[in-house]
């Protein structure tokens, strides 16, 4: 790496946790990625991509949430599939010391690429690790048990308010994931996590999987 005798450096996770001997083998795996730089908070003189290799449930790709969307008494399913992707938004800024931002916009220009549904909110934010787990497990967020570090971390369900947003709104607990696959072809989730300057983004496709 051409690194000079007397020049310092750190070796870190893709989430700035510093490399030592004492938690080598527990940070260096295979397929994981990491950063040489001068110091934990360098910031990136470019942009780094990472592919996250894993088998998605079946229920994520070929059910798309059909059967507890479409079980819900007969109601219009696509309300339920858009409030489990703005649950995860008031799981977000649940925490917030100050107002909480949450925009639901629906994009129909053609010339800005194909019709989407944006979630923006202005929560704590996910590492890279938070969203790789987000993309591979299929658990809900409150029975995730193991070695990882859940999409949720820190994050207390409030008591139930009916028809308010102080109470989490997700009822069918069938995840975002499935939630996005309902609706459309492709999830990408953009997300900076509030004591870092990193931006990591997360791309699901269904034509690749």
């Amino acid at each position: 790496f051409s690194i000079s005798t007397d020049e310092n450096f750190v070796i870190t996770t893709t989430n700035r946790k510093e490399v030592t001997e004492e938690n080598f083998s527990e940070l260096v795996q295979d397929g994981v990625t990491l950063y040489l730089l001068q110091s934990v908070d360098q910031i990136l003189l470019s942009a780094t991509k990472e592919r996250i290799d894993f088998l998605p449930h079946y229920d994520t790709l070929v059910k798309s949430g059909m059967y507890e969307y479409y079980a819900s008494e007969g109601q219009n399913p696509l309300p339920f599939a858009l409030a489990e992707l703005i649950d995860n938004s008031l799981s977000a800024t649940a925490c917030n010391s100050g107002i909480r931002s949450i925009q639901i916009k629906l994009l129909f220009d053609e010339s800005q690429g194909k019709p989407a549904v944006a979630v923006i909110d202005n929560g704590r934010g996910m590492t890279s690790k938070q969203l790789n787990n987000w993309a591979v497990y299929r658990l809900s967020k409150f029975t995730r048990q193991g070695d990882f570090e859940s999409d949720h971390s820190g994050y207390v369900r409030p008591l139930p308010v009916p028809r308010s947003l102080n109470s989490d709104i997700s009822y069918f607990g069938v995840g975002g994931k499935q939630a996005v696959f309902f609706v459309g072809q492709s999830a990408r989730m953009i997300s900076k996590p509030a004591d870092t300057q990193d931006v990591h983004e997360l791309v699901l496709s269904k034509e690749d999987f």
